[in-house]
């Protein structure tokens, strides 16, 4: 999701966006660990989105 996207977003929103983020990367973790992942990239995207998602919340958060 691009950091455009997640500034329009509310608090609450966010907080299940990051949510969701961190459910998608552990099921990659856990593929990575099983050997069933192509697309080791993917990780990458995940944790990073994760990164971004928490930083514009607690931008939110400090100018509530």
């Amino acid at each position: 999701m691009k950091t455009a996207e997640l500034r329009e977003k509310d608090i609450p929103a966010l907080e299940a966006e990051v949510k969701a983020l961190q459910k998608a990367h552990f099921g990659l973790r856990m593929q990575k660990a099983t050997q069933n992942l192509n697309n080791t990239a993917q990780l990458r995207q995940t944790r990073r989105s994760v990164a971004r998602a928490k930083t514009i919340l607690a931008q939110k958060q400090v100018t509530k």
